[in-house]
């Protein structure tokens, strides 16, 4: 959630702070704001709604040529979006300013406590309590002074200050909320909340660790703990994603162009992992002996929205294959009630961005309890994987659309190598199962590529048909129940939709009483080991006069005697099909909610990285 930028360097700064906002548009937001040092003094432009608005404002503008600056997209917290909400926020001179991300929990007491000292506040943020108080301990050192600051503070933030009479320099400091740095050889620092904004200006990066501050100048860059003010020394990292990779490619949004990027997303998740001669999975990033993982008694698997549906996946595919008890948690549950982990318990945090707030904080509590850690996620050095004791990373580049698309399936990839892994390591997959199910999974991206067209083409009548409907009912059993309750989410997140997912056996306990002639429902109905069942719960569907989409498999021509629409997949294995399955259904919600005149790639009130609870 939220957007910063930061840069201080020989080049102009505002094309880089409104360039880089650009780039993390996809983080959701509701106003945005900049501010820039020019004739020694700060200037400041903020507005309520979309960056447009804000690059509107400056067209006619002249800053100056400053090369010293802050930019920032603010998701509302404390404080509907307004322009006097909008960051940055300024002291009670002006001569100092505060962008910031997450949540000041105590910031009711620091304003009581500020405004009784004389401090004027002109918003109704938690944000403005920062400047205000920074401003309180401020003599002739800003790094200083935000240090004795955030003493005061708790809660999350990552910030970036700035201060008139320090005109050469940037200060950054986080906790428990990202906070990246780039560098450049010939000059320049800059600062970001996420990877994206830095990528057309380096791809050398340094993370923030919480408790950790930086003083940014032209040439220079210093790490400092904030608690103790020691130095500390930073590796610097280079990020393999390119400028490219952030672009539309031609696709209108970039929620289509990553569903089709799912296919080389899925490849490049099991390429150089699995042998697909053998099917034998090698996995030495998580950091684990053979020992250990057979000494595991339980797994838990522990995520948020999309991932969590992933986990729900995953869970049939580890009982089964693994032979081991599975539990999946929302991770915003899993530390509010006790938990009874050890070191014979492997914790699985899920996330995309391996910032979610929620997964992060039951990752740690898992690992105070001494279970073992391994994580899925996206995006190399994130908070989550420095902290977990391995990461499986699902190399799916970057995902800008907020509703998750090729990161779920390049996750379910990853956790099914897992899969294949540990029931190799533990002895509970014989070796020709093993080549079974590791030549499907070689097999099933060429498949998805080809089938990708043509699916797009045909759900535009399914669109046309019910793209105007209030509600939507998805069905599945087994492994592909977790997929119609994604295929609800993603209906809803972008097409706002009411949509929900069932169990397709849950369906008369229920939900049958809103079925009616207008409340389409879509079944998956795969040729699997359910099939039968799931058929008889779409005939009471049809008893009850219900529209139906039925996702089932080719061949199957009972399908379109039953259906008002029939979407015929290609026959895989059984065990893939909730990865080929959740192709048809974001194309479905794509297609409807761009009919709509919805934003696809940023829909209302959402972000992409959830990094406050």
């Amino acid at each position: 959630m939220c957007g910063i930028v930061g840069y201080v360097g020989p080049r102009k700064v505002v094309p880089i702070v409104l360039e880089g906002l650009k780039r993390l548009e996809y983080r959701g937001y509701d106003s945005a704001g900049i501010v820039y040092l020019k004739d020694g003094k700060l200037v400041k432009y903020r507005c309520e709604g979309k960056l447009a608005n804000l690059e509107e404002m400056m067209e006619e503008v002249d800053d100056g040529g400053s090369r010293i600056g802050l930019g920032h997209t603010r998701w509302a917290t404390h404080g509907p979006p307004s322009e006097a909400n909008a960051h940055p926020h300024s002291d009670c001179s002006g001569d100092l300013v505060v962008v910031h991300n997450g949540i000041i929990e105590n910031f009711h007491t620091l304003r009581e406590s500020l405004t009784a000292k004389g401090h004027i506040f002109t918003s109704q943020t938690d944000t403005e309590v920062l400047a205000h108080l920074i401003e309180e301990h401020l003599r002739d050192d800003l790094a200083q002074a935000v240090a004795e600051a955030v003493k005061e503070v708790e809660g999350s933030f990552a910030l970036g200050v700035m201060w008139s009479r320090q005109p050469d320099r940037l200060i950054a400091a986080r906790s428990q909320s990202p906070l990246v740095l780039g560098v450049k050889e010939k000059g320049g620092c800059f600062m970001a909340s996420d990877i994206p904004a830095l990528l057309p200006y380096t791809r050398q990066v340094i993370f923030l660790e919480d408790r950790e501050m930086a003083v940014l100048k032209n040439d220079s860059l210093q790490v400092f703990n904030l608690d103790d003010g020691q130095p500390v020394e930073k590796e610097i990292q280079t990020i393999d994603w390119n400028v490219g990779m952030a672009e539309k490619a031609g696709y209108r949004h970039f929620m289509l162009k990553e569903i089709f990027e799912q296919p080389q997303a899925i490849l490049n998740t099991f390429r150089g992992r699995l042998d697909p001669e053998t099917g034998i999975v090698r996995l030495p990033e998580i950091k684990l002996s053979s020992e250990e993982l057979r000494g595991v008694s339980r797994i838990s698997l522990v995520a948020c929205g999309t991932s969590w549906h992933a986990a729900l996946v995953a869970k049939y595919w580890l009982e089964k294959w693994v032979g081991i008890p599975v539990e999946v948690d929302i991770a915003s549950e899993f530390r509010y009630r006790r938990l009874l982990l050890g070191p014979d318990v492997i914790v699985i945090p899920i996330s995309q961005s391996g910032e979610t707030a929620d997964t992060l904080a039951g990752l740690r509590l898992a690992k105070d309890l001494g279970a073992k850690v391994i994580s899925i996620c996206n995006v190399v050095g994130s908070t989550i994987t420095r902290e977990s004791h391995g990461t499986i990373y699902t190399h799916a580049g970057p995902e800008i659309g907020v509703a998750s698309t090729k990161a779920f399936t390049s996750q379910l990839t990853a956790l099914f190598l897992l899969t294949l892994f540990l029931g190799q390591v533990r002895e509970t997959i014989p070796a020709e199962k093993s080549r079974e199910l590791g030549k499907a999974l070689v097999e099933l991206p060429a498949l998805i590529e080809e089938e990708l067209p043509r699916l797009q083409e045909e759900m535009i009548p399914i669109c046309n048909e019910f793209g105007r409907s209030r509600d939507f009912l998805y069905l599945g059993r087994g492994a592909n129940f977790p997929i119609a309750l994604e295929g609800a989410l993603k209906l809803k997140e972008i097409s706002y939709i009411h949509a929900e997912g069932y169990a397709a056996g849950e369906l008369k306990h229920g939900p049958i009483a809103l079925i009616d002639r207008d409340m389409p429902v879509l079944a998956l109905v795969p040729g699997d080991g359910v099939y039968k069942k799931v058929i008889s719960n779409v005939q009471e569907v049809k008893a009850r006069h219900g529209r139906i989409i039925l996702v089932g498999s080719r061949g199957d021509d009972a399908l379109a005697e039953i259906a008002d629409f029939a979407i015929y997949l290609p026959i895989i294995h059984e065990e893939l099909n909730p990865i080929l399955y959740t192709i048809p259904l974001q194309l479905l919600s794509y297609q409807i909610a761009n009919m709509r005149g919805c934003d696809v790639d940023q829909p209302r009130n959402l972000a992409k990285s959830v990094t406050v609870e």
